[in-house]
């Protein structure tokens, strides 16, 4: 039997989470992604720059972050392979639980539903607004509601499914390069200035890193749904991402709601189309996203182990 190295991360961050006493004391360790990646941006996208020049230099930044993030990985499992003995499938699993999300998207979309389920939309609007980048004040319960289920579909992806899938088929490597280019893509990957052309080459190559994944996603939510296939093979091209609306049509066939729609970001409306047909999102929507996310997250469990146990 294989290491079960997968499995046992999922565990440990099913178990713990990042804890708050740690990430006080270390922060994350995406943290110095970012740090490194907010450095070069400052250095490499002044906007006296031609657009080229800057579209190149995010191309270097990208090829550093694989570089380091894989790097780390490599060299993490190199010392742990040299050193760990009987335990190395734990210490193994310990190096690349913080990579995993489960319990922290979780944790974080939990206060929005309770929120919108003690009536109060104040906090509900405060608490979605550390979730998603969309403005949150203009929000109504129903807006509030597919802020959340959205942020826990996309998530899925990004913070359980993907890297998990990178930990599996490449190792430590594969996972800390796979959250190198995901952090890079979060915080520079938009197509509004000033990231335009900085942030195009970790954009589209967080999209190829993501593209196998986010399909897998959503065919998981649509089974721990139990339903939900039509709305994720009509409805998934109409999100702007080629990969997130994989999930979030899994997600809105599942519950049989609509997702996205109009939305405002900084005061501006952006009219997207609608995700889904059905009932308006609400409190018992999200509690029923969450319920189907866990049963997801467990279904990973078993693949997980069924993938070690062959491998």
């Amino acid at each position: 039997m294989a290491e079960p190295v997968a499995l046992a991360a999922l565990v440990l961050d099913a178990a713990l989470g990042w804890p708050g006493w740690l990430h006080a004391r270390i922060g994350h360790p995406v943290g110095g992604f970012a740090w490194i990646i907010d450095a070069m941006e400052r250095r490499w996208n002044r906007q006296e720059r031609r657009d080229l020049a800057r579209r190149w230099a995010g191309v270097g930044l990208l090829a550093m972050l694989l570089c380091i993030g894989g790097g780390v990985g490599f060299a993490m499992d190199r010392t742990i392979r040299g050193i760990a003995g009987n335990w190395l499938w734990f210490w193994l699993a310990l190096a690349a639980w913080p990579a995993l999300a489960q319990r922290s998207l979780y944790a974080h979309v939990l206060p929005v539903m309770r929120a919108l389920t003690a009536g109060d939309l104040g906090a509900a609007r405060r608490t979605v607004g550390w979730i998603v980048g969309r403005d949150t004040e203009p929000l109504d319960e129903a807006g509030v509601a597919r802020a959340g289920i959205e942020s826990l579909a996309e998530s899925f992806c990004d913070g359980v499914v993907a890297p998990l899938f990178w930990l599996l088929l490449l190792g430590l490597p594969g996972v800390w390069a796979y959250k190198a280019v995901n952090t890079a893509d979060s915080l520079i990957g938009h197509k509004e200035a000033p990231f335009t052309d900085f942030g195009w080459a970790s954009a589209r190559f967080d999209d190829l890193l993501n593209w196998i994944p986010a399909r897998l996603a959503g065919l998981l939510l649509c089974v721990a749904g139990g339903g939900g296939w039509g709305v994720l093979w009509r409805d998934h091209r109409r999100h702007a991402s080629p990969n997130a609306g994989w999930p979030e049509a899994a997600m809105a066939g599942a519950l049989a709601v609509r997702l996205a729609g109009p939305v405002r970001y900084d005061g501006m409306l952006h009219d997207k189309p609608w995700i889904g047909e059905g009932g308006e999102a609400d409190a018992r929507a999200m509690q029923a996203g969450l319920r189907i996310y866990m049963r997801a997250c467990l279904i990973l469990w078993g693949l997980a182990a069924l993938w070690e146990g062959i491998g």
